[in-house]
């Protein structure tokens, strides 16, 4: 908050707050049915921006102010500017603007519920697991998500560990995508699994389908993801050469193409050197290869496609082609080296048939090029 001297201040401590500071003050104190005042000056990269994402990029120590929920709040008059209500989300800010927002106090949280429900268990031992995650299923309860959740799953699984152990989530998948998921039973191994996943000696592989004939056996894509100064639901990828956004790097590697007249498709194996949020979503479509099926970041190139029964078949896949196929890394506690693959989901295993990819990757694989 900013203040100026006044020898009219001395009740508060010689200073008096800006009047329109103050004003805002006496607004939020209106709303006696609400909690948690918070009020905040526009800067430089607030001006000319819409209030609800002034607001969003504002509250992001506050769970509960989704984007949605922000604009409510707003409809609701629970938002001044210099002292104003305001009940429009698309009003810009000014440089300057003292907005006051009243967030309601949050209601208790619920605690997670275990839930019956089963998983896919593709290595186990005392100190952590590994899952195959349907596509579909999302990994922890959230805001729209609040059960049959990976979590819930993984708490009645957990119900007859040693006390002190809980399951945490090492790395998550999106929703709409497939395979490993690795799980730590305690903090500790939880601690040691994230350096290690973090570090150069863990490997963690993806197969992903790409519209496009691609045109190189391997490569790397270096390109800066920041939020979407817009949607910050979605990821950018930044021009070569800017330092906007975290510096992120997926490596590929050809494994087959098939002509697929017009559009053409290729399969690739991913591999994460950095582990952004859509990370190999946002870079292949920013290479001109986006996943099919992407409901974000894709294009319905299907329509492109000559053949009627493949054309069909794209179109029909209804999430992004993209599965966590092989994760390698040291066991944190026996030092061992793991070496766990997920089987391609079924959906992804009819998509490759009908493409006719299928055939070239059975083969790769024999040829142990993979």
């Amino acid at each position: 908050m900013t203040y100026f001297p006044s020898s009219a201040g001395a009740a508060y401590g010689g200073v008096t707050p800006r009047p329109s500071i103050a004003a805002a003050l006496l607004a939020a104190l209106r709303w006696d049915d609400m909690t948690s005042p918070r009020i905040l000056t526009a800067d430089r990269g607030d001006a000319g921006r819409r209030l609800d994402l002034v607001l969003h990029r504002h509250l992001t120590d506050v769970s509960t102010a989704t984007r949605t929920r922000v604009q409510q709040w707003i409809e609701n008059g629970q938002v001044t500017v210099n002292g104003t209500p305001v009940r429009r989300a698309a009003r810009r800010a000014a440089l300057g603007d003292v907005v006051t927002i009243v967030v309601p106090g949050a209601a208790p949280r619920r605690a997670m519920a275990a839930e019956d429900v089963r998983l896919d268990i593709l290595f186990e031992d005392d100190h952590l697991l590994a899952l195959d995650k349907p596509a579909g299923v999302v990994v922890h309860p959230a805001y729209g998500h609040t059960q049959g959740t990976l979590m819930n799953a993984l708490l009645w699984h957990s119900r007859g560990w040693p006390a002190t152990d809980r399951p945490s989530l090492v790395g998550r998948l999106d929703k709409l995508t497939s395979g490993i998921v690795i799980v730590a039973k305690s903090a500790a191994v939880h601690a040691a699994l994230q350096r290690t996943m973090a570090s150069s000696q863990s490997e963690k592989d993806y197969l992903a389908v790409v519209y496009g004939r691609v045109n190189v056996a391997r490569g790397e894509i270096d390109l800066r993801l920041g939020r979407d100064r817009d949607d910050p639901r979605r990821v950018v990828a930044s021009a070569q050469g800017t330092a906007s956004g975290a510096q992120s790097l997926t490596l590929f590697e050809r494994i087959a193409r098939v002509a697929a007249p017009r559009a053409g498709l290729s399969l690739l194996r991913c591999r994460l050197a950095t582990g952004r949020t859509h990370q190999i979503r946002v870079h292949l479509a920013a290479r001109g290869w986006p996943l099919v099926g992407d409901p974000t970041y894709g294009e319905p190139r299907w329509s492109q496609i000559v053949d009627p029964a493949l054309a069909a078949a794209l179109c029909a896949f209804g999430r992004q082609a993209l599965h966590a196929w092989r994760v390698a890394f040291t066991h944190p506690v026996t030092l061992d080296r793991l070496r766990i693959e997920a089987p391609v989901a079924q959906d992804l295993q009819g998509l490759l048939t009908a493409s006719g990819l299928s055939p070239l990757l059975l083969s790769a694989l024999e040829r142990r090029q993979l």
